[in-house]
């Protein structure tokens, strides 16, 4: 019964997730680009002077500071994809397929500044928090309210439980290759119990929360890699030109290694990118849309800084360490292929502290997913039964966590992804159809107020 299932969520996948799909998330990106004048290059500069600064919202709702707002996506952004997915597009598209993931990052970065400015835009207050996202942009900016419903319904299922029981699962991996005798069942315990102690202190204690551990999170993930390309430096060249080279000719880059196309280096590469950095799908916005700015360009700005990490550093460094290393040809895949990276990288340090090193990184990336992943959902909930339904969805994603420590997920991730592509279809419709009012806000923020914040 369960095999029928999977073949047929399987199949469905195929079709949400292919060429078609690509194509409109990479187009959206195109069109921003175009009509804002590539301000990803252009307003960098600004968009780094954001972050830090402390700004006050008009109103008096409970919210969270841009960086805040900023760890927060990133906790969902930078996840065990950074490590499964690189390996993944690299094995199966060659190292070319991290020149095409540079090149969705570089086009998410405009997608993801108007599901932002979106986000804020739209936002609203409720019962004296800020709350926002595409459901809200959706409904009031579309006046379309199926839309929105289905979008909220889907990446409550999505992201908020099935995708939470897949992150446990991995963190229960994780602990497994470090530490073989502890039980899954009290792993699964521990992390709900320090999920839920987060939860129940509501946007501050996540933002707080984020706002400290993402950037430790990140920044020992990006020291290990540089520490291995750097022990392995004579490869980094030969490495840069594989990427490069193999974009355009992926199976002379490896002398035939990996026998991958021109177009299964451009698929897999675009398509892990874009799932890494979310740019398009409609999860980030909740962490942007309760920022405490000025102006909702502001934010917008800020969130292009998330793509940067996730695609232009985390993922970059993933790359690197596999290409220097030399354990592309070791057959393996996925997690397992990043993991041998780094244990060869590392072995001349402690025989078994690539491995370690993994298992740590693995549970601090799975965790924070846990974090943001929850509050997106949360957003979406007050929108569907207001906060009266938050508490019945700590719950549900809680005993989610238990569950997803103790069984095989797969059926449970591919109807993740299922429901995934499901609300990126209206996030797209709204992004198209409001690109005016992010056009005339960035207009607005150039003329009126930019000079103001230099």
């Amino acid at each position: 019964m369960t095999s029928n299932i999977m073949e047929i969520v399987n199949k469905i996948n195929s079709v949400l997730w292919g060429p078609l799909m690509i194509l409109l998330l990479l187009g959206t990106g195109l069109m921003y680009s175009i009509r804002l004048r590539f301000l990803q290059v252009t307003k960098l500069g600004t968009a780094a002077r954001q972050i830090f600064g402390k700004k006050e919202d008009k109103s008096d709702a409970e919210g969270l500071s841009p960086f805040q707002s900023l760890t927060t996506a990133i906790a969902a952004q930078v996840g065990t994809g950074n490590l499964a997915g690189v390996a993944t597009a690299i094995a199966a598209g060659g190292p070319g397929a991290i020149f095409w993931m540079w090149i969705s990052g570089f086009l998410g970065m405009a997608t993801i500044f108007a599901e932002a400015v979106l986000a804020q835009l739209f936002n609203e207050e409720r019962e004296g928090v800020l709350t926002g996202g595409p459901a809200y942009y959706i409904s009031k900016g579309l006046k379309s309210k199926f839309l929105a419903g289905f979008f909220a319904i889907s990446i409550v299922l999505a992201l908020g439980i099935m995708g939470n029981i897949v992150q446990s699962n991995s963190i229960v991996t994780a602990v497994k290759n470090a530490a073989p005798k502890i039980p899954p069942l009290a792993v699964g315990i521990v992390i709900a119990i320090l999920a839920g102690l987060i939860f129940i202190g509501g946007i501050s204690r996540i933002g707080s929360f984020t706002e400290k551990v993402v950037p430790i999170m990140a920044s020992l993930y990006i020291l290990g890699g540089l520490a291995i390309v750097i022990i392995n430096i004579d490869m980094l060249l030969p490495a840069l030109k594989m990427i490069i080279y193999g974009a355009f000719n992926p199976k002379a880059a490896t002398g035939g290694l990996i026998g991958a196309t021109i177009k299964e280096s451009i698929r897999y590469g675009i398509a892990r990118g874009l799932f890494s950095n979310e740019a398009g799908m409609g999860s980030t916005p909740h962490a942007h849309a309760v920022a405490k700015v000025d102006h909702p360009v502001q934010q917008g700005l800020v969130s292009i800084i998330g793509v940067i990490v996730d695609t232009g550093v985390v993922c970059t460094i993933t790359a690197l360490v596999i290409l220097t290393t030399g354990v592309l040809g070791s057959g393996l895949t996925g997690a397992e292929l990043t993991q041998e990276g780094f244990r060869v990288g590392l072995s001349g340090i402690t025989s078994n502290l690539g491995l370690q090193f993994i298992a740590v990184s693995l549970f601090f990336f799975a965790f924070s997913t846990i974090i943001g992943w929850y509050f997106f959902g949360e957003q979406n909930i007050k929108y569907l039964f207001g906060n009266k339904g938050v508490f019945f969805y700590r719950i549900l994603v809680l005993a989610g966590i238990v569950i997803g420590a103790l069984l095989e997920v797969e059926l449970v991730w591919s109807l993740a992804d299922m429901f995934n592509a499901l609300m990126v279809i209206p996030n797209l419709i709204a992004l198209v159809g409001l690109s005016s009012l992010v056009v005339k806000a960035t207009k607005e923020f150039n003329e009126k107020y930019e000079k103001k914040i230099r």
